[in-house]
């Protein structure tokens, strides 16, 4: 059961951030979310699927992969746009 909750909370996650990707402010141009937010819900997401291939709890592996990716540039793992 908490399984089924937390990977519909991801996809609720994706789903709302896929759909604010797409806004505009008055202006017309593209008000998407920032280089870190977008590296924290991939990262989540590959979290998420590490954990659940590993038979660990799903909603850990989320937070964790969250928390990598938005951080992997401060640290140098990733290229700083």
């Amino acid at each position: 059961m908490q399984i089924k909750t937390s990977l519909r909370l991801v996809a609720a996650f994706a789903a709302i951030a896929a759909v604010s990707a797409c806004a505009t402010d008055p202006y017309g141009t593209g008000a998407g979310l920032s280089p870190d937010a977008q590296r924290a819900l991939i990262g989540a997401g590959a979290g998420a699927v590490a954990a659940k291939a590993l038979d660990e709890r799903v909603a850990t592996g989320a937070m964790l992969g969250a928390a990598a990716g938005a951080l992997c540039d401060d640290v140098g793992v990733c290229q700083q746009r």
